[in-house]
C-alpha cells in the first residue's frame, strides 16, 4: 500500500472514530438527562417513561414524511 493511500486510510479511520465517539457522548448525555427527568418529574416510573419513549420515537419517525419506512430498514 502506498504512503498516500495509507495516510488517506488513517485520516478516514480517525475521522470516523471521532464522529462515532461524539455521537456516543451525545447519546450518553441525552440518556442521563432523560433518566434524571424520569426520576425528578415522574418519580422514577420506568414503565410510563418507556411506553412514552416508544410512542414519541415512532411519532418522530412518522412526522417528517408521514410513513414509517425507516423502521423497515431494521
Amino acid at each position: 500500500m502506498s504512503n498516500k493511500k495509507a495516510h488517506h486510510s488513517l485520516r478516514y479511520f480517525s475521522k470516523n472514530i471521532f464522529i462515532v465517539t461524539a455521537l456516543v457522548m451525545i447519546w450518553r448525555g441525552v440518556w442521563y438527562l432523560l433518566d434524571e427527568l424520569d426520576i425528578s418529574l415522574l418519580g422514577g416510573d420506568h414503565l410510563f417513561t418507556a411506553i412514552s419513549g416508544i410512542i414519541l420515537g415512532v411519532l418522530f419517525l412518522w412526522l417528517p414524511d408521514h410513513d414509517l419506512k425507516e423502521i423497515e430498514k431494521l
